[in-house]
């Protein structure tokens, strides 16, 4: 199963995390939930930002 965010999602979060309402560990969070909820696959505008994240952490 894939899922995805919609762009309004995705600029929901961008908003809130320039205005200092949500950290950007929001977005991780956002995407995790998917997978709890057995999504194999994410479509996401974040996924560059996640893979240099996930890279960057070992």
């Amino acid at each position: 199963t894939f899922v995805y965010q919609v762009s309004g999602e995705y600029a929901m979060l961008n908003a809130a995390i320039q205005n200092g309402w949500l950290s950007e560990a929001c977005v991780m969070e956002s995407l995790l939930s998917f997978k709890r909820a057995g999504a194999d696959g994410i479509l996401t505008y974040f996924a560059k930002d996640i893979a240099q994240q996930l890279q960057s952490a070992g």
